[in-house]
């Protein structure tokens, strides 16, 4: 880079970060990493009627989670604040009647019923929809006549009515727009806050942002802030434009996709490590094979020229599995450090870790490797935590058994395990493997009856280190009960 890198990430308070949202602030971070750059947080609240309560704690709550730690912006001060643009209004007002008194803007004084009747109109000619710039050449005379009226104008830009304005995005190409697309957009409302478009222009300037990194949807507003940084005189920084999410049926990614605030996505149990990496590979990749790469590999790896043209699909599945491949990475502590507050929330796993740590330790480290979130670590591990188990009796009846064989075979293991003074995986490996044989059995039979006896479940870790962790007593009463059953 010639210059040092500025980027930003600007929400704003309408709502809370979903995916879209924090694929945009990986991406602007991941640059500023690679770069030795800065990553700066700004608040984009000047959309007054939309703000949401506890979105600003919510963005920057789910940053944090991730790991996105900014070096300008709220809670960490810096040299280009305030970073919260209703602390900026000034500064607007300003460059909007500098804008004014230069020849490039001018007050519109229209009334909404008025604009809204012009937007029927055209729709109705079937013409592009855009202000007919009634305001825009009124004499001294008449915008007296409007303000003795009362009318509070808002401020619009004077785009010019012929030409071009063309730019290189980076990901995109050369883009151009006819100033004839364009129309006297609004700088400034009625309310004195400014539009999304002057209030960008003159904090990127005033933030000497180098870089600007949002989605493709803002390719058609571009044009009209470069119109800005011209009619100011300012340098205009990079502009790159990545594509959406799409969902699975390549529509825009919405709820029923997985839209949902980024935050839910911690609720639900996934790690923060596995999100990152998730996320920078919808439109970015490293080459056509890498999909588990670390924090430290996508900062060393991150360039824009690798972010793809095309729409990236949001695959649940592939998230879920993700995740999987990182609660294994963990150490049986990390897990369980991680998994802890899951267990609180659910009643019998939260009763098991208050009557001994130990105990729900030893039975997370065998379904560390079958939980793909942690949110399901609980119901996984359900068996270990609860008194009584609730199963049909006929899955106690393996294939090719009868009631008459799965009895004998709880019988006879309970013969066999009743004398054990070691209760380890091996002793209990060494008395019922070959009992299988003595019954007649298959192992597979004779396990089968035993898993479901001691778990409740068809499907569980393997059979001894269960029972083992179990313990000899409760193995013992819960074939007990599986024998009432049958």
């Amino acid at each position: 880079m010639n210059t040092s890198v500025r980027v930003r990430f600007a929400p704003s308070p309408t709502g809370y970060p979903h995916v879209g949202n924090i694929r945009t602030a990986l991406f602007n971070w991941l640059f500023a990493r690679h770069h030795g750059g800065k990553f700066i947080v700004r608040i984009e609240d000047t959309d007054v009627t939309r703000k949401v309560k506890g979105a600003v704690k919510a963005i920057l709550d789910s940053l944090r989670w991730l790991g996105l730690d900014w070096d300008e912006g709220p809670e960490v001060g810096g040299n280009y604040g305030p970073y919260v643009q209703s602390e900026r209004l000034d500064m607007y007002r300003q460059t909007a009647e500098r804008l004014i008194s230069q020849g490039d803007a001018y007050y519109c004084y229209c009334s909404p019923e008025r604009l809204e009747q012009m937007r029927a109109e055209q729709v109705k000619r079937k013409q592009p929809p855009g202000y007919d710039r009634c305001c825009r050449d009124l004499t001294p005379k008449e915008r007296a006549k409007k303000e003795a009226e009362g009318v509070t104008p808002v401020v619009r830009f004077k785009t010019p009515l012929e030409g071009q304005t063309r730019f290189n995005d980076l990901i995109y190409g050369e883009v151009v727009f006819e100033h004839s697309t364009i129309d006297d957009f609004v700088l400034l409302k009625s309310d004195a806050y400014p539009t999304y478009h002057l209030a960008n222009v003159v904090d990127d300037h005033a933030m000497e942002i180098s870089h600007v990194i949002r989605a493709e949807e803002w390719i058609s507003s571009t044009p009209r802030h470069l119109l800005l940084y011209k009619a100011l005189g300012f340098e205009p920084p990079e502009f790159i434009h990545h594509p959406m999410i799409l969902g699975p049926d390549r529509s825009k990614l919405s709820k029923r996709h997985g839209a949902v605030s980024i935050l839910e996505y911690r609720e639900q149990g996934y790690l923060p490590e596995a999100m990152v990496n998730f996320l920078a590979l919808l439109g970015w990749s490293l080459d056509d094979k890498t999909e588990i790469i670390s924090r430290e590999e996508l900062i060393k790896n991150f360039s824009l020229e690798r972010i793809g043209k095309t729409g990236a699909i949001f695959n649940r599945e592939k998230l879920d599995w993700m995740n999987g491949v990182y609660i294994r990475k963990l150490t049986p502590d990390e897990f369980f450090e991680a998994a802890q507050p899951y267990l609180m929330l659910d009643e019998a796993a939260g009763k098991a870790l208050i009557a001994g740590e130990e105990y729900v330790r030893a039975a997370l480290s065998l379904v560390q490797e079958r939980a793909r979130t942690l949110a399901e670590v609980a119901e996984l591990a359900r068996f270990f935590f609860v008194e009584e188990l609730d199963y049909e009796p006929k899955l106690l009846i393996g294939e090719k058994m009868s009631r008459e064989s799965a009895t004998q075979a709880l019988k006879a293991s309970q013969q066999k395990l009743t004398p054990l003074s070691a209760f380890d995986a091996d002793s209990l490996e060494g008395v019922l493997r070959p009992l299988a044989a003595e019954l007649g059995l298959k192992t597979g039979q004779l396990f089968g009856t035993l898993r479901v006896a001691v778990t409740g479940r068809t499907a569980a870790p393997p059979l001894f280190q269960t029972m083992s962790v179990l313990g000899k007593e409760r193995c013992l009463r819960r074939i007990e009960a599986a024998l009432q059953r049958l």
